[in-house]
């Protein structure tokens, strides 16, 4: 019994693998291989047949050809997506139609094998796609009330949830795009912990970090004597990685000439260690981040096009703090819990001005620069109160006035009377009017922008009669 693939039952018991092949000796050839592992495999030669087996049970994998007699496997894809969203599909492509696999990928297939399919490539894709279905996988990317998680309640960060958890289902390389400081290596190891390789190493490397001259060898390791000073074998970055995830942050750093050699290692799934006669195949997931835009790059020839199309299969945005203002609350009760817990004392909290502070402040360093803020604010804090002078923010840099905060600190307190307002609601309404313009009188966004809920906003424009 080969315990690679868990969870091995009678075929009687299970359908395991559905086959999606025109050709009747590729069937054969699959369920065999597939019988090898000690798995059960149902055959179509159609995408009609195979939409009547997938109403009739319920798989653990589909594997499908590009080129079928009804349509291609893109369609089966989309089918597979639409009704059957939790069962991984891959496709078998022909050899050179990278392109088409990368295709297949953006529709959410979890991987892809090229023909003829080798056998130690089948067993790798059939060993990932069961693991998803694993006792003790990871479920949702949780709300971020505790370890390393997205913190956040807010429309963006739910949304940002929902694409980590779909892009933790499948193989393809994903390109995360973001600030400096909105924790992007974070998502990383979400995406990485919630999917199949859970189990395997994640290797995070600063391609900014390396010099230029040493990242071949750190990249793909050496062998003795290749060069002065080699003195033993060493792996690299890649078979550290093997059989997990590499993370390559700041990926936008790497010069061309590196690019080049990182495009083949994709393209091939092997290295070749310096000094070594022949390349070695390894097993890793991709994932990259950067806060440079690699588009702009690209046009500017500096950066490859071809490993920016490899790279950026499927792409993720991660919004800065300034324009998620609402989780500011979350994110800081989070930190503050995180840094009473490493230095041992009592848990700090904010004083409502300092709250208020906080949500007017525009975050030019993000995530990062808020746990600054809150580390310094607890080392000059004289108990565990911080107030707003303990956060040593510039004032002139609030995006709303410092009376405004005021009221939202009372509001926030539910001590807002229509005095408060009417003392300050020159000023303010003059602030409000020209942010709902600027967002076109799209509330919610205006709300976010000004550092308020949408209750607080709501409850402004009533008191001024313009609540229509």
């Amino acid at each position: 019994m080969n315990s690679d693939f868990p969870e091995r039952r009678s075929r009687a018991a299970v359908n395991d693998v559905l086959i999606v092949d025109d050709e009747e000796d590729i069937r054969e050839l699959l369920a065999l291989s597939l019988l090898r592992m000690g798995l059960g495999a149902d055959a179509a030669g159609s995408i009609a047949e195979a939409r009547v087996l997938l109403e009739k049970a319920h798989y653990r994998l589909c594997l499908t050809d590009m080129r079928l007699p009804d349509g291609d496997g893109l369609g089966l894809v989309e089918y597979i997506q639409r009704h059957r969203p939790n069962l991984p599909v891959a496709v078998i492509t022909a050899f050179g139609s990278i392109e088409t696999a990368i295709r297949a990928l953006k529709l959410g297939a979890f991987d892809f094998v090229t023909k003829p399919v080798e056998l130690q490539a089948l067993r790798g894709l059939v060993h990932y796609a069961l693991k998803l279905h694993s006792p003790g996988q990871p479920g949702a990317v949780p709300n971020g009330t505790g370890g390393r998680g997205l913190v956040g309640r807010s429309p963006a960060m739910a949304q940002l949830r929902a694409l980590i958890e779909k892009f933790a289902r499948n193989q393809a390389p994903v390109f995360i795009h973001g600030e400096s400081g909105t924790g992007k290596e974070v998502i990383a190891r979400l995406i990485h912990g919630l999917g199949a390789r859970a189990t395997g190493p994640f290797v995070p490397v600063n391609c900014g970090a390396i010099p230029p001259e040493l990242m071949e060898s750190e990249f793909f390791g050496y062998r003795k004597g290749s060069f002065t000073g080699a003195s033993a074998d060493k792996d690299g970055l890649f078979q550290a990685a093997n059989g997990g995830t590499l993370f390559l942050d700041e990926v936008a750093d790497l010069p061309l000439s590196m690019q080049v050699k990182l495009l083949r290692v994709i393209q091939e799934r092997a290295v070749r260690p310096v000094g070594a006669q022949a390349e070695q195949a390894i097993d890793v997931r991709i994932l990259s981040a950067s806060h440079r835009d690699l588009s702009k790059l690209v046009s500017e020839n500096r950066f490859r096009q071809d490993l920016y199309f490899r790279i950026n299969v499927l792409a993720l945005h991660v919004p800065p703090l300034r324009e998620r203002l609402e989780d500011i609350p979350d994110l800081a009760e989070h930190l503050l819990a995180r840094l009473s817990e490493r230095d041992g004392g009592l848990k700090h909290t904010l004083s409502l001005d300092a709250l208020s502070a906080l949500r007017q402040y525009r975050f030019p360093g993000n995530v990062r620069e808020l746990e600054n803020l809150l580390e310094r604010a607890c080392a000059l804090a004289e108990n565990n109160e911080i107030a707003v002078e303990d956060l040593g923010i510039d004032q002139t840099v609030l995006s709303n006035t410092p009376r405004m905060g005021a009221v939202l600190a009372e509001e926030e307190n539910g001590s807002e009377t229509v005095s408060d307002l009417e003392e300050i609601s020159d000023d303010e309404r003059a602030l409000v009017l020209k942010t709902l313009d600027e967002t076109r009188w799209n509330r919610t966004a205006a709300a976010r922008k000004l550092g308020m809920t949408l209750r607080q906003l709501r409850y402004r424009l009533q008191k001024w009669g313009m609540d229509g």
